[in-house]
Protein backbone atom coordinates (compact mmCIF):
# COMPACT_ATOMS: atom_id res chain seq x y z
CA UNK A 1 0.00 0.00 0.00
CA UNK A 2 2.61 2.15 0.96
CA UNK A 3 4.61 1.68 -2.57
CA UNK A 4 0.83 2.37 -4.02
CA UNK A 5 0.78 6.15 -2.53
CA UNK A 6 4.51 6.99 -3.40
CA UNK A 7 3.05 5.62 -6.90
CA UNK A 8 0.35 7.88 -7.06
CA UNK A 9 2.32 10.75 -5.10
CA UNK A 10 4.79 10.57 -8.05
CA UNK A 11 2.28 10.87 -10.71
CA UNK A 12 0.10 13.78 -9.03
CA UNK A 13 3.49 15.57 -8.51
CA UNK A 14 4.59 14.93 -12.42
CA UNK A 15 0.98 16.28 -13.69
CA UNK A 16 1.54 19.21 -11.63
CA UNK A 17 4.70 19.93 -12.66
CA UNK A 18 3.79 19.35 -16.26
CA UNK A 19 0.59 21.77 -16.05
CA UNK A 20 2.83 24.32 -14.56
CA UNK A 21 4.99 23.62 -17.23
CA UNK A 22 2.42 24.26 -19.73
CA UNK A 23 1.07 27.20 -18.39
CA UNK A 24 4.85 28.69 -17.87
CA UNK A 25 5.19 28.36 -22.33
CA UNK A 26 2.25 29.34 -22.78
CA UNK A 27 2.07 32.65 -21.05
CA UNK A 28 5.10 32.95 -19.76
CA UNK A 29 7.25 32.66 -22.69
CA UNK A 30 5.08 34.82 -25.21
CA UNK A 31 5.99 38.77 -25.00
CA UNK A 32 2.34 39.34 -26.63
CA UNK A 33 0.65 38.11 -22.82
CA UNK A 34 3.60 38.89 -21.13
CA UNK A 35 2.34 42.67 -21.71
CA UNK A 36 -1.43 42.00 -21.79
CA UNK A 37 -0.73 40.81 -18.35
CA UNK A 38 0.93 43.76 -16.99
CA UNK A 39 -1.36 45.90 -18.53
CA UNK A 40 -4.25 44.12 -16.46
CA UNK A 41 -2.83 44.34 -13.27
CA UNK A 42 -1.94 47.96 -14.34
CA UNK A 43 -5.51 48.63 -15.14
CA UNK A 44 -6.16 46.53 -11.51
CA UNK A 45 -6.44 47.72 -7.94
CA UNK A 46 -2.79 48.16 -6.49
CA UNK A 47 -0.78 45.46 -5.96
CA UNK A 48 -1.70 43.30 -8.89
CA UNK A 49 -4.09 42.32 -11.25
CA UNK A 50 -8.14 41.78 -9.93
CA UNK A 51 -8.56 38.96 -8.03
CA UNK A 52 -11.96 37.73 -9.35
CA UNK A 53 -13.28 36.58 -13.20
CA UNK A 54 -15.80 39.17 -13.05
CA UNK A 55 -12.62 41.82 -12.29
CA UNK A 56 -10.49 40.33 -14.83
CA UNK A 57 -13.20 40.51 -17.59
CA UNK A 58 -13.78 44.57 -16.88
CA UNK A 59 -10.26 45.07 -16.84
CA UNK A 60 -9.67 43.45 -20.45
CA UNK A 61 -13.03 45.28 -21.43
CA UNK A 62 -11.55 48.42 -20.49
CA UNK A 63 -8.46 47.31 -22.17
CA UNK A 64 -10.34 46.89 -25.83
CA UNK A 65 -11.71 50.11 -25.40
CA UNK A 66 -8.57 51.85 -24.90
CA UNK A 67 -7.28 50.16 -28.01
CA UNK A 68 -10.19 50.74 -29.96
CA UNK A 69 -10.07 54.53 -29.54
CA UNK A 70 -6.29 54.41 -29.94
CA UNK A 71 -7.23 53.03 -33.56
CA UNK A 72 -9.90 55.62 -34.06
CA UNK A 73 -7.58 58.30 -33.10
CA UNK A 74 -4.71 57.35 -35.65
CA UNK A 75 -7.14 56.78 -38.56
CA UNK A 76 -8.08 60.29 -37.69
CA UNK A 77 -4.52 61.78 -37.69
CA UNK A 78 -3.99 60.63 -40.98
CA UNK A 79 -6.63 62.13 -42.35
CA UNK A 80 -6.16 65.54 -41.07
CA UNK A 81 -2.12 64.69 -41.89
CA UNK A 82 -3.62 64.21 -45.87
CA UNK A 83 -6.01 66.68 -45.23
CA UNK A 84 -2.80 69.09 -44.79
CA UNK A 85 -0.43 67.62 -47.82
CA UNK A 86 -3.54 68.90 -50.10
CA UNK A 87 -3.48 72.19 -48.70
CA UNK A 88 -0.01 72.29 -49.80
CA UNK A 89 -0.06 71.02 -52.61
CA UNK A 90 -2.51 73.47 -53.64
CA UNK A 91 -0.18 76.08 -52.32
CA UNK A 92 2.84 75.09 -54.55
CA UNK A 93 4.79 74.08 -51.24
CA UNK A 94 5.83 70.54 -52.32
CA UNK A 95 8.45 69.81 -49.94
CA UNK A 96 6.17 70.18 -46.91
CA UNK A 97 3.48 69.06 -48.69
CA UNK A 98 5.66 65.43 -48.71
CA UNK A 99 6.52 65.51 -44.68
CA UNK A 100 2.66 65.79 -44.25
CA UNK A 101 2.56 62.75 -46.51
CA UNK A 102 4.86 60.73 -44.62
CA UNK A 103 3.09 61.09 -41.56
CA UNK A 104 -0.49 60.79 -43.96
CA UNK A 105 1.36 57.26 -45.68
CA UNK A 106 2.30 55.69 -42.14
CA UNK A 107 -1.23 55.55 -40.79
CA UNK A 108 -2.92 54.64 -44.13
CA UNK A 109 0.03 52.56 -46.69
CA UNK A 110 -2.34 51.00 -48.50
CA UNK A 111 -4.12 54.55 -49.54
CA UNK A 112 -3.96 54.69 -53.23
CA UNK A 113 -4.32 58.50 -53.33
CA UNK A 114 -2.15 59.04 -50.93
CA UNK A 115 0.49 57.20 -52.97
CA UNK A 116 -0.26 59.59 -55.93
CA UNK A 117 -0.04 62.87 -54.05
CA UNK A 118 3.25 61.57 -53.45
CA UNK A 119 4.34 61.07 -56.90
CA UNK A 120 3.03 64.43 -57.87
CA UNK A 121 4.75 65.97 -55.11
CA UNK A 122 8.38 64.12 -55.27
CA UNK A 123 8.28 65.02 -59.12
CA UNK A 124 8.17 68.43 -58.69
CA UNK A 125 10.27 69.14 -55.91
CA UNK A 126 12.95 67.16 -58.20
CA UNK A 127 12.18 68.92 -61.04
CA UNK A 128 13.12 72.11 -59.87
CA UNK A 129 15.66 70.40 -57.16
CA UNK A 130 18.60 72.50 -55.62
CA UNK A 131 21.14 71.07 -53.79
CA UNK A 132 22.09 73.70 -51.43
CA UNK A 133 23.01 71.24 -48.98
CA UNK A 134 25.35 68.91 -51.06
CA UNK A 135 23.53 65.93 -51.06
CA UNK A 136 22.61 65.77 -47.48
CA UNK A 137 18.96 66.73 -48.65
CA UNK A 138 18.97 64.22 -51.09
CA UNK A 139 19.02 64.47 -55.19
CA UNK A 140 16.92 65.40 -57.84
CA UNK A 141 17.19 61.63 -58.93
CA UNK A 142 16.35 60.69 -55.54
CA UNK A 143 12.48 62.67 -55.69
CA UNK A 144 12.41 61.01 -59.31
CA UNK A 145 12.83 57.69 -57.65
CA UNK A 146 10.55 58.34 -55.43
CA UNK A 147 7.68 59.73 -57.70
CA UNK A 148 8.00 56.69 -59.52
CA UNK A 149 7.80 54.22 -56.63
CA UNK A 150 4.84 56.20 -55.28
CA UNK A 151 2.91 55.77 -58.78
CA UNK A 152 3.73 52.33 -59.35
CA UNK A 153 2.27 51.52 -56.03
CA UNK A 154 -0.58 53.16 -56.24
CA UNK A 155 -1.23 51.11 -59.61
CA UNK A 156 -0.21 47.82 -57.61
CA UNK A 157 -2.78 48.50 -55.31
CA UNK A 158 -5.85 49.83 -57.50
CA UNK A 159 -5.16 48.51 -60.76
CA UNK A 160 -8.03 50.86 -62.22
CA UNK A 161 -6.81 53.89 -60.52
CA UNK A 162 -6.00 56.03 -64.07
CA UNK A 163 -4.34 59.36 -62.19
CA UNK A 164 -0.85 57.69 -61.07
CA UNK A 165 -0.74 55.92 -64.88
CA UNK A 166 -1.25 59.28 -66.33
CA UNK A 167 1.81 60.51 -64.16
CA UNK A 168 3.65 57.88 -64.43
CA UNK A 169 3.28 58.23 -68.22
CA UNK A 170 4.82 62.15 -68.10
CA UNK A 171 7.40 60.99 -65.72
CA UNK A 172 8.54 58.47 -68.24
CA UNK A 173 8.22 60.50 -71.30
CA UNK A 174 9.15 63.79 -70.19
CA UNK A 175 10.96 63.89 -67.07
CA UNK A 176 12.87 60.43 -67.03
CA UNK A 177 13.64 60.44 -70.97
CA UNK A 178 11.79 56.62 -70.81
CA UNK A 179 9.57 56.80 -73.47
CA UNK A 180 9.38 52.83 -73.63
CA UNK A 181 8.34 52.18 -70.03
CA UNK A 182 5.80 54.67 -70.55
CA UNK A 183 4.08 52.61 -73.71
CA UNK A 184 2.39 49.75 -71.60
CA UNK A 185 1.41 51.96 -69.11
CA UNK A 186 -0.53 54.49 -71.19
CA UNK A 187 -2.03 51.30 -73.04
CA UNK A 188 -3.47 50.44 -69.84
CA UNK A 189 -4.29 53.92 -69.17
CA UNK A 190 -6.36 54.00 -72.69
CA UNK A 191 -7.55 50.48 -71.85
CA UNK A 192 -9.65 52.28 -68.79
CA UNK A 193 -10.38 55.89 -70.50
CA UNK A 194 -10.84 55.16 -74.23
CA UNK A 195 -10.76 58.69 -75.93
CA UNK A 196 -9.27 60.69 -73.60
CA UNK A 197 -7.51 62.91 -76.14
CA UNK A 198 -4.38 64.25 -73.86
CA UNK A 199 -3.53 60.12 -72.94
CA UNK A 200 -3.84 59.53 -76.50
CA UNK A 201 -1.78 62.56 -77.27
CA UNK A 202 0.85 61.01 -74.87
CA UNK A 203 1.12 57.33 -76.32
CA UNK A 204 1.48 58.72 -79.77
CA UNK A 205 4.12 61.02 -78.42
CA UNK A 206 6.18 57.75 -76.84
CA UNK A 207 5.50 55.59 -79.86
CA UNK A 208 7.36 58.62 -82.10
CA UNK A 209 10.26 58.59 -79.80
CA UNK A 210 10.54 54.64 -79.85
CA UNK A 211 10.22 54.86 -83.92
CA UNK A 212 6.92 53.14 -83.42
CA UNK A 213 5.65 55.69 -86.38
CA UNK A 214 2.76 54.11 -87.65
CA UNK A 215 1.82 53.80 -84.23
CA UNK A 216 2.11 57.22 -83.62
CA UNK A 217 0.10 57.97 -86.97
CA UNK A 218 -2.88 56.24 -86.02
CA UNK A 219 -3.82 57.49 -82.62
CA UNK A 220 -2.58 61.72 -84.26
CA UNK A 221 -5.46 60.38 -86.91
CA UNK A 222 -7.65 59.41 -83.97
CA UNK A 223 -7.46 62.62 -82.19
CA UNK A 224 -8.15 64.68 -85.29
CA UNK A 225 -11.56 62.60 -85.01
CA UNK A 226 -12.51 63.27 -82.00
CA UNK A 227 -11.33 66.87 -80.92
CA UNK A 228 -13.07 69.98 -81.93
CA UNK A 229 -10.37 72.29 -80.28
CA UNK A 230 -8.65 74.48 -82.17
CA UNK A 231 -5.60 74.53 -80.43
CA UNK A 232 -5.45 70.78 -80.09
CA UNK A 233 -5.72 70.11 -83.15
CA UNK A 234 -3.00 72.24 -84.22
CA UNK A 235 -0.76 71.19 -82.07
CA UNK A 236 -1.39 67.37 -83.06
CA UNK A 237 -1.26 68.52 -87.18
CA UNK A 238 2.18 69.70 -85.87
CA UNK A 239 3.19 66.64 -83.84
CA UNK A 240 1.91 64.50 -86.90
CA UNK A 241 3.58 66.53 -89.14
CA UNK A 242 7.00 66.06 -87.40
CA UNK A 243 6.01 62.53 -87.50
CA UNK A 244 5.83 61.98 -91.05
CA UNK A 245 8.77 63.43 -92.07
CA UNK A 246 10.61 61.21 -89.44
CA UNK A 247 9.10 58.33 -90.89
CA UNK A 248 9.38 58.99 -94.73
CA UNK A 249 12.49 60.71 -94.50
Amino acid sequence: MKVKKEIVTGILVVAILAAGFTLFYNYGMSGERNRLARRIAELGNPGGPPETVEGLREAISLYEKQIEQHVKDAAQTGVYWKILATRLQDRGLHNEALKALEQAVYYSPQDPSLLYLTGISAARVAKGFLDFRGGAAGSSESYYALAEDAYRKAIAVDDRYVKPMYALGVLYVFELGRPADAIPVMERYLDLTSNDVEGMALLAHAYALTSQYEFALNLYDRILSITKDKDKRAAVEENRRQVMDSYYG
